[in-house]
């Protein structure tokens, strides 16, 4: 017996029972659809925070007091005083993998705009800190190094302070506000980046020249951090042993000898690298469990489709045993049954496709939700599905095949 009349023999089989194999292709169908729902979720989300994480500057460094013991207590790194101005300069000078570098402190407090105020923080700044965390100006002009020389006060603010201290649309460009006691005046505002992946607002914030903050607002001499960003984000790596050497160097930290070990670092140094590392296993951990518990429902199809095919090849014994007696052999049975299984599971897989698809649009629109679907995704969860039906429906068909055609035809 050709394919061809296998091929219609299945196809008249499963028409014969439409709602019944509607019922058993509902579980490939759901399976298929939240696998690649699901995925889709999942990768959509790991892009998202990807997006975030590259906005904020991918290859940039940041460069923080260490913490430190004394007394045997290990005190709060933000309580160290181990960066200086000095620890600055000699990076700025004697680096070759940085594209740009900026000395940072900040203070939180009040900002005040007649009968206006909002809390928000001030970043004490250099003009390099807008190309590390890739921020722009929309209106004004940026501080210049004579204000940084000057610790003069004027101050450029996020959307968010300009919408909370002028309500009314007003232009901010030029208006003096107060932070704290400290009169500021405003030189610009900052083009909107709204909140990034951990839900924080990166409009609500000022720069202001680092002097300023330094001398005005925390009275200090120290820094509370350094930012940084290397040329390329292959040169992440190279940049970050050359900080270190030159802070190890300017700090005066023993290296390792035979008889001593090396001092500890009073300095950390992260990168955005190791954040976007860090969050992409993460969320592949997330992806994975995802895409299992969907395709829990993929093996509960499978199952189903082994069920169906247990009760047609007790409900066509008799049919079967008559087509044996004719002469078909026991390999044409086998074929038969297979491709019945098959074309439930291909016909499952394949509206599974569209709905999953389908699904995954309606919660991107629906719950605001990133999604990004890959082909992979589908080819996968459609050759899964294909795989399930055939497996599950080799047992029943194996069965069927090895029926004794007298007794097939005496079964009632």
């Amino acid at each position: 017996m050709n394919f061809t009349n296998l091929f219609k023999i299945a196809i008249k089989a499963i028409a014969a029972n439409k709602l019944r194999s509607f019922l058993t292709a509902l579980g490939i169908i759901i399976g298929v659809a939240s696998v690649i729902a699901m995925l889709a979720i999942g990768q959509g989300s790991k892009r998202s925070i990807r997006k975030q994480i590259s906005e904020m500057g991918s290859n940039m460094i940041m460069i923080h007091p260490g913490a430190d013991m004394r007394g045997g207590v290990r005190q709060d790194a933000s309580s160290m005083q181990t960066l200086k101005l000095e620890d600055y300069e000699s990076i700025r000078n004697e680096t070759k993998y940085l594209a740009a570098i900026s000395p940072s402190v900040n203070s939180s407090g009040q900002f005040i705009y007649g009968n206006n105020n909002t809390p928000s923080t001030v970043y004490g700044v250099n003009e390099d800190y807008l190309t590390i965390r890739q921020l722009q100006v929309e209106d004004g002009e940026l501080f210049t190094e004579q204000d940084i020389k000057t610790a003069a006060k004027v101050c450029i603010l996020g959307k968010t302070v300009v919408e909370n201290l002028f309500p009314d649309g007003g232009d901010p460009i030029g208006r003096v506000v107060r932070f704290n006691s400290i009169p500021f005046r405003v030189i610009g505002v900052l083009k909107s980046k709204g909140y990034n992946s951990m839900g924080m607002d990166q409009d609500d914030l000022a720069l202001v020249p680092y002097t300023t903050v330094m001398k005005r607002i925390l009275a200090i001499t120290y820094l509370q951090g350094i930012n940084c960003s290397a040329i390329t984000e292959d040169a992440t790596d190279k940049a970050i042993e050359e900080i270190s050497a030159i802070l190890r160097k300017n700090h005066k930290l023993k290296e390792a000898t035979e008889n001593m070990p090396a001092d500890e670092d009073d300095f950390t140094i992260r990168s955005q690298e190791e954040m976007a590392s860090m969050m992409n296993s993460t969320m592949n951990l997330l992806t994975i469990l995802l895409g299992s518990v969907a395709g829990i429902s993929l093996l509960v199809g499978g199952i189903g489709i082994m069920n169906i095919m247990y009760v047609s090849v007790t409900e066509r014994t008799k049919e079967i045993g008559l087509r044996m007696s004719v002469g078909a052999r026991g390999v044409d049975i086998l074929s038969q049954f297979l491709i019945e299984a098959a074309l439930l599971s291909i016909a499952g897989g394949l509206i599974g496709v569209f709905m999953g698809i389908g699904a995954a649009y309606i919660i991107k629109y629906a719950a605001s939700m990133p999604i990004y679907i890959q082909m992979w995704s589908i080819v996968m969860s459609f050759g899964v599905c294909t795989f399930i039906g055939i497996f599950f429906g080799w047992y029943p068909a194996k069965k069927a095949a090895k029926l004794d055609p007298i007794e097939a035809i005496r079964y009632e």
